[in-house]
């Protein structure tokens, strides 16, 4: 008994010690993303220098790995903004590792085939099981019940122009909500995706296809953001940035614009 005593101890001590030392600063990702992330267009996109960042390949797996060396009970005792940014950092560590692997790319689309597809590809591992992009994405930071928030959608990038920015620095816990704002606005700031014209809301086809996260009543990882019922009601609250005139700003505060969605640009988010 006093055996067992001393085993349960020195495991939860370990587990203990593993869940502090960890860095929820995350930052060896945020040197890399400083140097190889250019911010653009007034901040409201950015590109990545993709031939210098494979030179330092190595320091990024070394990171990832240390992801990936996270026990799930470890995780599940975090708070839920530790949680959330860890998943965005795995989600956008492993899109770059992906692409590294495989530069020079034109298009994350251009790598695996219809039987290989790259964002359910298993090439790393998560809490000590084989996991993909889809998984991260869609059965952890987008299940419902869980975080409920919509503004994942600007912070999880896919390498491609018609994504919202790679920020250039890691999501952190203590500045979560600030981050995931900021996104939000850079977003729906740019009017080569967003914008309100011809009579109509035009913008980006990420609102039609995860049209369903702006109908669920989300209200944050928080829980302090008034409940999300529909993509209208989500627009009225940007509608400064999504029109220049009073009158047409009013229109999407009124919740009167028709919605229409732009093509999505696909094409490698680098810089030259």
């Amino acid at each position: 008994m006093k055996n067992l005593f001393a085993f349960l101890t020195a495991a939860l001590l370990s587990t203990t010690a593993s869940a502090q030392t960890f860095d929820h600063t995350h930052a060896a990702f945020t040197a890399l993303l400083k140097k190889h992330v250019v911010v653009v267009d007034g901040g409201k996109t950015s590109k990545v220098k993709y031939a210098d960042f494979k030179k330092e390949e190595a320091q990024l797996k070394a990171y990832l790995d240390v992801l990936a060396s996270v026990k799930e009970a470890d995780f599940n005792a975090w708070s839920k903004a530790q949680q959330m940014a860890f998943l965005i950092n795995v989600y956008n560590g492993q899109t770059l590792a992906l692409i590294l692997q495989n530069y020079p790319v034109k298009s994350i689309k251009d790598i695996g085939s219809v039987f290989d597809n790259r964002w359910k590809r298993k090439f790393f591992k998560l809490f000590g099981q084989d996991a993909f992009l889809d998984k991260v994405e869609h059965e952890m930071l987008r299940k419902a019940g869980v975080y409920n928030e919509v503004r994942v959608h600007y912070a999880a990038n896919c390498a491609s122009i018609g994504c919202p920015a790679l920020r250039e620095e890691a999501f952190v816990a203590d500045r979560l909500d600030k981050q995931l704002e900021e996104q939000a606005v850079r977003f729906l700031s740019d009017r080569s995706r967003n914008r309100y014209s011809n009579g109509k809301l035009e913008v980006s086809m990420i609102f039609n296809w995860f049209k369903e996260d702006w109908a669920a009543g989300y209200t944050g990882f928080d829980g302090k953001t008034p409940p999300i019922t529909s993509r209208e009601d989500y627009f009225s609250r940007y509608a400064k940035l999504l029109a220049d005139s009073p009158a047409d700003q009013q229109i999407i505060a009124d919740k009167k614009a028709p919605i229409s969605h732009l093509e999505y640009d696909w094409n490698l988010n680098g810089a030259n």
